[in-house]
């Protein structure tokens, strides 16, 4: 087995990364709160994002109450061991990060508003953390779906970091990659908050608001 030893906020090398497995997770049918199913074919012409804000729980839950959103999940993303388990991402040693899939309706909304809503929830400019929650699975992420979504993302992080340095404020760590497998999470982690509302949210954005030309990205 191969040997790593490193704090929290490394990423694990490809080659000591866990080996996983080929089975996935077992997840409930239907949205705890949206009562839509969690897993594909989702209806046609709606579009899909993947983000990561720190702790899962309070991301889904934001992007749960966004108009528009037809469903939620929660999963891991950005790594590399097939189907991790919770204990296993949080042990630093797969690659991934707490990741939230939405699904929207682009007659309701759009990717620009998605945008918004990932920038203004978190603080993208704290590296292998957020709050007090530290380590790679933690990290501020944004997977997307094509060429074109990463174009947007990228051109909505510059307009983001434009208002963060206004006032003084970090530079963007966020990760903004083509998005690779989205692994579901255990079924106590989908919609968590609905079902524990007095339970943790560690979220929490930085005060500053998102450029209104995010929205006119689409």
């Amino acid at each position: 087995m191969p040997f790593w030893n490193s704090s929290k906020m490394d990423m694990v090398p490809e080659q000591d990364a866990l080996p996983g497995r080929a089975e996935s997770i077992r997840i409930p049918a239907a949205h705890e709160v949206l009562g839509n199913p969690l897993i594909a074919p989702f209806p046609d012409g709606f579009e899909t994002i993947v983000v990561g804000m720190g702790c899962f729980w309070g991301a889904e839950r934001v992007f749960w109450q966004h108009a528009g959103v037809w469903t939620t999940a929660v999963g891991y993303a950005g790594g590399y061991t097939p189907h991790p388990t919770y204990e296993e991402v949080c042990g630093g040693r797969t690659g991934h990060t707490e990741v939230v899939l939405a699904v929207y309706d682009p007659s309701q909304t759009s990717y620009g508003e998605m945008l918004r809503t990932f920038w203004e929830g978190h603080d993208p400019t704290q590296g292998m953390a957020q709050g007090n929650d530290v380590g790679t699975q933690y990290r501020s992420a944004i997977y997307c779906a094509d060429g074109a979504q990463k174009v947007k993302a990228e051109a909505s992080r510059d307009m983001f970091q434009e208002a963060l340095d206004a006032l003084g404020m970090g530079g963007i760590t966020t990760e903004i990659a083509i998005g690779g497998p989205f692994y579901y999470a255990e079924a106590y982690h989908q919609q968590y908050l609905a079902k524990n509302p007095n339970g943790y949210c560690g979220l929490g954005g930085t005060g500053v608001a998102c450029p209104i030309g995010v929205a006119r990205l689409g």
